[in-house]
């Protein structure tokens, strides 16, 4: 293999409210936290532990306003986007760093009636789409869609 791959894919629960940031010329970037769990029972006493990761997501442009619109703090979302590390020099003099990852693709999983839902958005669909609202069709099972 010749190139290189840098792909991440996450399904969490929003930790905060969408933090939006406008520039001039309409562009837009939102940043929210999502949390993802790994639960294990310790060998030595039994027990349930869960752990919890936090990532920092990035959206941009109408993305980034359809997650304002739309998401609220423990809502669950699949995203998947590349992971980017950040750098700036703070007030004090010193140089911090960050990782982010930014979204590519984005579903909601969760409506807002609580019920399990998947609506995908991706970057350049919200740009071709810009003044439209997004449909949200709920999947149902049948027999068809079973894989025996």
């Amino acid at each position: 293999m010749a190139g290189t791959l840098n792909k991440v894919m996450l399904i969490g629960h929003l930790g905060d409210e969408i933090k939006m940031h406008y520039f001039d010329g309409g562009n837009a970037i939102g940043r929210f936290p999502i949390a993802t769990n790994e639960t294990y029972t310790n060998k030595q006493t039994g027990e349930k532990v869960t752990s919890t990761e936090w990532h920092n997501i990035v959206v941009k442009n109408k993305l980034a306003e359809v997650c304002e619109k739309y998401l609220t703090k423990g809502d669950r979302v699949y995203v998947e986007g590349k992971i980017k590390t950040r750098q700036w020099e703070g007030q004090d003099g010193l140089k911090h760093y960050t990782t982010e990852i930014h979204v590519v693709d984005l579903t909601f999983l969760t409506d807002k009636k609580g019920q399990t839902n998947t609506t995908t958005y991706t970057e350049t669909q919200q740009q071709n789409t810009a003044n439209k609202a997004p449909v949200v069709e709920p999947k149902e099972a049948s027999d068809d869609d079973l894989p025996f």
